[in-house]
């Protein structure tokens, strides 16, 4: 035992002296991406634009981290947090160029459940004489970060370990209508946990399965508590985000700078609002306090991961589908790659690291994003010059922002939420393209409002699966196939006849345990129902009747059974070339079939096979044939055949 152990010590020392600093220079460029864009950054070209784009992202991701903040049930100071660090990490880890992380809606609500479950509130006060001693803020404030550091904490974890398993390349299972389906879901959500808010409403938190439903029937049997001057304040903050928005957009190229509405926004409410003291007179509520600096580190509290589980993976999951398809989308545009096993890294490590300095779940938002596009970005620089300027607001402008209506960032929520819930004109392109993928939208988005976001993106991976393999089954997996002239090269009448009972039958699918059987009796089908031929003057008669081809009618009489031949032997021709993958079942039906065709006197032969399969059915079973049976082409199979039926011939003649 004792030399055993010290074999593999001394295996493992060898693979570490092995490395090479070629090897670590590599592997830092494959998993620390800015190594390789940073020194080719050019800073008279790019650092104009990145500037510019920055500095406007800074100004949208500050009152979208607080309006997340307060989404995701916690104190709003916490989204300038996750406004600021995720986003550094993900410069360093990511790929996506132009890919704007940070706080984010769908993750923001998920989290949400966690908070108001395990720290029900106490108070509608953001701070309270139980003073914590951190950011003087309160025990219950800082419980209640914690538990929303702690989903972010597991979420990054579970990326990790996804990044580690290389589940990356699992995403081809998440199709775009589920994608499309799950965040116009979770946009709904999120949409209709700001009703209170927008209508000045108190009501309790209520969530779970069709916590939709019960929402919005609290809503109308409460109707007559609707607050008034919150109501016209969010009307009337809906209707100028949503008109300027609009204006920026259509005139986008005609200035070069869009109007930053969001933070104008922000600075004439909470300017109005402490002129006319608000808060005092017409009970509207504010944001409240905003402590100034960032605390010192600390790890979020263990003890209550296993409570935060479900979360955690709903984190893990609906924030790496959304940020992929961004990342994706932009790599698309702007045309450079993007690794997603990486982007597992990335995203993992923006929620683990940033989950010790008081952050909320983070991810990658749409709008962000589409304000890098239109802003002309270049890098991540843009990101983390936007950095720079939360950090100003987090040590000197933050306090400025306790006269900010909570209705104003509800609004700003709500138009932030515009490019997810306009995903509802796909419906139209999928009904057009595939009705299978215009219900699996539908229903995908129905599971979504009903339960969750997670549960909602199971369900239409699930719903993806079982239809794959639905028509997998009921696919078309053989079709007889012709040969060009130039590909037989036989021209004499005599060689003609000669190919009267060969037929080429045309793999097109894999062959596993899902389609083997229908494989099997597709096979037999398609034989049975070809024509015998007729003998023909030229080769393009030989050819449009002996190898027929399945859009043609044919005129031939009599019909190629599979009993034995009487005449001369048939030969059946099986082109393997679309067969680019086979499991255990798939190899067996394969030996079924040439054992059964050869009991019947007919030759199986295999065309452009893979070294694979070959030696797979030379492994399985004893193929017992004198005569080779696997070929490199169709016109090898066919001389073969050739070959050897003249050799007979002239054995017949040599015995006569």
């Amino acid at each position: 035992m004792a030399g055993a152990k010290s074999k593999k010590k001394s295996a493992v020392w060898r693979k570490i002296h092995a490395l090479r600093c070629e090897d670590i220079k590599l592997w830092c460029l494959r998993r620390l991406p800015i190594l390789k864009w940073a020194p080719s950054y050019n800073l008279k070209e790019n650092l104009i634009p990145d500037t510019i784009s920055g500095m406007m992202l800074a100004i949208q991701q500050v009152p979208q981290g607080l309006a997340f903040a307060v989404l995701s049930s916690v104190h709003p100071v916490f989204g300038l947090y996750g406004s600021l660090f995720p986003v550094i990490i993900y410069a360093v880890f990511g790929m996506g160029r132009h890919v704007a992380t940070g706080t984010f809606a769908l993750t923001s609500l998920i989290s949400a459940n966690a908070v108001e479950r395990l720290v029900p509130p106490l108070s509608n006060n953001f701070t309270t004489s139980n003073n914590s001693g951190v950011l003087g803020l309160s025990e219950f404030e800082m419980q209640r970060i914690g538990v929303a550091a702690a989903v972010s904490f597991l979420g990054g974890i579970i990326q990790v370990a996804m990044f580690a398993l290389h589940l990356g390349s699992a995403t081809f299972l998440l199709t775009e209508p589920v994608i499309s389906a799950m965040t116009t879901g979770a946009a709904t959500h999120v949409v209709t946990s700001q009703v209170k808010y927008l209508l000045g409403m108190k009501m309790p938190y209520i969530s779970g399965p069709l916590g939709f439903f019960y929402i919005y029937a609290y809503i109308f049997e409460n109707i007559k508590s609707v607050q008034l001057e919150a109501l016209l304040l969010s009307l009337l903050s809906l209707v100028v985000l949503i008109l300027v928005k609009e204006l920026n957009e259509k005139f986008k190229r005609k200035i070069k700078v869009v109007l930053p509405i969001d933070l104008i926004l922000i600075i004439a409410t909470s300017v109005g609002c402490y002129c006319a003291d608000m808060e005092n007179t017409y009970g509207l509520e504010v944001v409240g306090h905003i402590p100034e600096g960032i605390p010192a580190p600390k790890a979020p509290p263990m003890n209550i991961l296993s409570e935060v589980v479900t979360e955690a993976f709903g984190v893990a999951l609906v924030g790496y589908v959304a940020s992929l398809a961004l990342a994706q989308g932009s790599a698309k545009q702007f045309r450079y790659s993007v690794d997603d096993n990486q982007e597992l890294l990335a995203h993992g490590l923006s929620n683990v690291i940033p989950s010790f300095f008081f952050c909320i779940p983070s991810a990658a938002a749409m709008g962000r994003t589409a304000l890098l596009y239109s802003t002309g970005a270049k890098t991540q620089v843009a990101c983390l010059i936007s950095c720079i300027l939360i950090l100003v607001v987090i040590y000197a402008i933050g306090p400025v922002l306790y006269w900010l209506p909570m209705c104003v960032l509800a609004s700003i929520i709500v138009v932030g939420l515009k490019g997810m819930l306009m995903q509802f004109r796909d419906l139209k392109k999928y009904w057009n393209v595939d009705k299978i993928d215009w219900s699996i939208w539908v229903s995908t988005y129905v599971f979504t409002v009903c339960f969750a976001a997670n549960v909602g993106l199971l369900y239409g991976v699930v719903c993806t699966i079982v239809i794959v393999i639905f028509r997998f089954q009921r696919a078309r997996t053989v079709s007889m196939k012709s040969i060009k002239e130039v590909e037989c090269k036989f021209k004499t009448e005599g060689d003609c006849e000669s190919l009267q009972q060969v037929k080429i039958v045309s793999v097109n699918n894999p062959l596993v345990f899902l389609n083997a059987k229908k494989f099997h009796h597709d096979l037999l089908r398609i034989i049975q129902d070809s024509a015998s031929i007729q003998p023909c003057d030229d080769i393009n008669k030989c050819e449009q009747n002996t190898l027929l081809n399945p859009l043609s009618n044919g005129n031939c009489h009599g019909e190629l059974s599979l009993q034995p031949c009487t005449n001369e032997r048939c030969a059946l021709i099986l082109d393997c070339s679309g067969l680019t993958f086979f499991d255990y079942t798939g190899v067996s039906v394969l030996l079924q079939i040439y054992m059964d065709f050869k009991n019947r006197s007919i030759n199986v032969l295999l065309a452009h096979c893979k070294a694979s399969l070959v030696k797979a059915l030379q492994y399985s079973g004893n193929l017992g044939s004198e005569n080779p049976i696997f070929f490199d082409s169709i016109s090898s199979a066919i001389g073969a055949i050739d070959l050897n039926r003249n050799f007979s011939k002239l054995s017949d003649h040599s015995e006569v």
